[in-house]
């Protein structure tokens, strides 16, 4: 009999763990729940809209979607429609890839104030995720600042930065859309507790943000080290240079003639959130790097803002039935094995960490320890599955479905963009209904 598997969650690290399976010299009947009718996880709804290159990965993870082993399962939500437990008498083996959907928090006084978004919210807000249809953040403001100098850092000031000409081509949702270019901002503050040599952003985006049309990079030449000191292998080195002469190229170009101003404060960690209820200024401790760590210096500084974004890291969701360790943010297991036949994969195993990319070998080791430690399939599978979510009343989206949910919104795009997303999921069973 075929070996039984359920991957719970579409994202990469879902479909990498397909896709390895398939490759197995194993018969597999997979199927792959997800809770959104919509597959692909931070692919869609948190890569950003500019970044459409990037997204193409979905056409690889698609390839193992239109396998006749696999089968999608989209707005099913375990915990809600069937259980961790169920899936496992149904399945010889459940294969948990559900990310971290949440934000990391700043922990200091005055972060529940109006006004403070984390990133994890805030790009599932102008990316469509239904999660954050209406977080309807208030953008009738002057400045923001972005805690963070990570590449969704960067991704969340060049949105914001950015004119309605260069989002033309984008999946920007129209309500983000409208609200980010209705507004009076003249100036972003990306800030970050260390310096420009241990900032993680890569080049790549680096250099777009010195090419916005309307938006000026502003760099402090002071900031600037002439030269990276410490321990670095060659490689890690050579990125930092480039960052370096990147950010230095930045110090000679002139503001003038552009009505935004991207500030890079590095060596600033924020420690209070001010105003009444809402955003009013971020309290800044200047800091000096000793050791790699940053450490303040006793100096503080006011930024007066009506927006805060921190960027600094997402956290896993306790997942229910499943034991959950609250400071890492991640499931308890044993090198990927949380029970007899359960495993995990991606950032709810390891963390928020690395690229799309480094899900791979979590994919590739789960379907490893599945064809090592379960010799024979033996259960129902999706047959009870279909059976069992009928029983409930379930409406589940296959990947036909969602095939025609797709089309709908390439169907409804503007001219020159790829799409237009839905951000509802009646929305989207509506459009599977006509």
């Amino acid at each position: 009999m075929p070996l039984k598997v359920a991957v719970v969650g579409s994202g990469p690290s879902g479909f990498y763990t397909v896709a390895a399976l398939l490759k197995a010299d194993v018969e597999c009947q997979i199927d792959v729940i997800e809770r959104l009718p919509t597959p692909f996880g931070l692919i869609r709804g948190g890569v950003a809209p500019d970044h459409q290159k990037t997204k193409n990965v979905w056409r690889a993870y698609e390839k193992s979607a239109l396998n006749e082993a696999v089968r999608y399962y989209g707005n099913v939500e375990v915990g809600r429609d069937i259980t961790i437990d169920e899936l496992a008498g149904i399945y010889d083996a459940v294969v948990l890839a559900v990310g971290s959907p949440l934000d990391r928090r700043l922990g200091i006084p005055g972060e529940d104030k109006k006004g403070v978004i984390g990133s994890a919210s805030f790009v599932g807000w102008y990316n469509g995720h239904p999660d954050f249809r209406d977080l309807n953040p208030n953008l009738d403001i002057q400045a923001a600042v972005v805690v963070g100098n990570g590449n969704v850092a960067v991704d969340c000031a060049r949105v914001l930065a950015k004119t309605p000409e260069e989002m033309s081509t984008t999946d920007l949702t129209d309500y983000a859309a409208e609200a980010i270019h209705k507004s009076p901002l003249t100036d972003i503050y990306m800030c970050g507790r260390r310096g420009p040599v241990e900032a993680k952003f890569t080049n790549v985006e680096l250099r777009e943000m010195g090419q916005l049309e309307q938006c000026a990079p502003i760099v402090d030449p002071a900031q600037l080290p002439d030269e990276i000191i410490g321990d670095f292998d060659d490689r890690d080195r050579r990125l930092r240079e480039r960052n370096l002469a990147t950010l230095r190229e930045f110090t000679e170009m002139s503001p003038d003639g552009k009505p935004k101003r991207l500030h890079f404060a590095f060596f600033t960690n924020p420690v209070e959130i001010l105003g009444d209820d809402r955003v009013e200024a971020v309290k800044m401790e200047r800091t000096a790097v000793q050791d790699g760590r940053a450490v303040g210096t006793g100096e503080f500084v006011e930024i007066p803002c009506g927006l805060v974004i921190p960027a600094i890291g997402y956290y896993g969701e306790p997942f229910p039935g499943v034991p959950f360790d609250e400071k890492g943010g991640v499931v308890v297991h044993q090198d990927g094995r949380i029970s007899d036949g359960v495993y995990a994969v991606g950032w709810i195993k390891r963390g928020p960490t690395g690229v799309i990319g480094t899900n791979k070998h979590d994919g590739d080791h789960a379907a490893q320890q599945i064809l090592t430690e379960i010799k024979e399939g033996g259960k129902l599978g999706r047959d009870q599955l279909e059976t069992v979510l009928g029983e409930r009343d379930v409406r589940w989206v296959s990947y036909a479905d969602w095939k025609r949910i797709e089309e709908a919104e390439i169907e409804n795009a503007s001219p020159g963009a790829p799409r237009r997303k839905f951000s509802r999921v009646d929305d989207m069973l509506s459009a599977l209904d006509g």
